[in-house]
């Protein structure tokens, strides 16, 4: 019996399904994600926009230039089935609830209480995708959400929480907060299929944007803005959104939705690096020890595969 040489083809197509670039391709949007308190904070900076006005100008911006980059390079791509539309729609309604919401919570909570609410996220997607779609829910993905999310709230800054009086309002905003970001991840799991990762993100930003266009009418717009302001801005759309938006969904068709949730939140310790390199924010020991603790819980969910297929993952 003779074996049938591998070609390059199907080493090519081995290497773009193995398991490991789903790994890096959402590590890859954590780090870029962490860029986005950057740009934003130069952009509120130099133009005074709104939290919510500058979430809609982000979502529609980046639908244009992915919409665009579509009909020039490849428009047979983008028609997509009637019957998964309904899905993308939750995929770009839930992003633009979540900008939103978090918009919202930073407003009522502060930064730190909001952050510490999103780490709530992998819960609610790895419990989710388990009832859905008996994804296994294994003590190393709940090993690492218990670090993850005590990470979180160390890195958040304990002293902080402390200091914010928590309101009705402001404990429903923040439950909001995971809630929409989970639905992403789900939304965005159901809706990859064999879609190309560009398809499905112009769809999702598209509905997100037309999510967040009636809000727009109650929020003061920021133009004229300086020009350094759209440098800033067209960094976020570029880094912290296509980039880092792209790398997530090409992930997601690699991996479990619960896997992809808890290694995105690798990205409370990408923050603090770059607040310590670029913006010369000094940690404290316990925000040190908190991204550790998140690095530990996304390195928990690595461990070498055998030939046979594992149960656990």
């Amino acid at each position: 019996m003779t074996t049938r040489p591998t070609t390059l083809k199907t080493r090519l197509d081995a290497f773009a399904h193995a398991r490991w670039i789903g790994y890096l391709a959402v590590l890859t949007a954590a780090a870029f994600w962490g860029t986005s308190g950057i740009f934003v904070k130069l952009i509120t900076q130099s133009s005074g926009i709104s939290a919510i006005a500058l979430a809609f100008w982000r979502d529609l911006t980046t639908f244009a230039v992915l919409l665009l980059g579509g009909v020039i390079f490849n428009p047979a791509k983008l028609p997509v089935r009637q019957a998964d539309l309904p899905w993308l729609a939750g995929m770009g309604a839930s992003l633009g609830a979540f900008h939103v919401f978090w918009n919202l919570g930073v407003m009522l909570n502060g930064a730190a209480v909001t952050t510490v609410q999103q780490a709530a996220m992998p819960a609610i997607v790895t419990v989710t995708a388990w009832f859905l779609w008996r994804e296994p829910l294994t003590w190393r993905k709940i090993g690492a959400i218990i670090l993850t999310f005590a990470g979180t709230v160390l890195v958040s800054g304990v002293g902080e929480l402390e200091q914010v009086p928590l309101t009705t309002a402001g404990l429903l905003v923040g439950f909001g907060v995971p809630l929409f970001y989970a639905f992403w991840s789900l939304f965005g799991k159901k809706a990859r299929g064999d879609y190309d990762s560009m398809v499905i993100l112009t769809y999702a930003f598209g509905f997100a944007a037309l999510m967040l266009l009636p809000l727009q009418f109650f929020t003061p717009q920021p133009f004229p803005v300086p020009p350094v302001a759209y440098v800033w801005f067209f960094s976020l759309i570029a880094f912290s959104t296509i980039i880092a938006f792209f790398a997530y969904t090409f992930g997601l068709g690699r991996l479990p939705a619960s896997v992809a949730s808890i290694l995105a939140m690798s990205e409370i310790a990408f923050v603090g690096v770059y607040a310590y390199l670029l913006l010369d924010e000094q940690l404290a020991p316990t925000q040190i020890l908190g991204t550790v603790l998140v690095v530990v819980g996304v390195l928990l969910l690595f461990r070498r595969r055998s030939n046979a297929p594992h149960k656990g993952e």
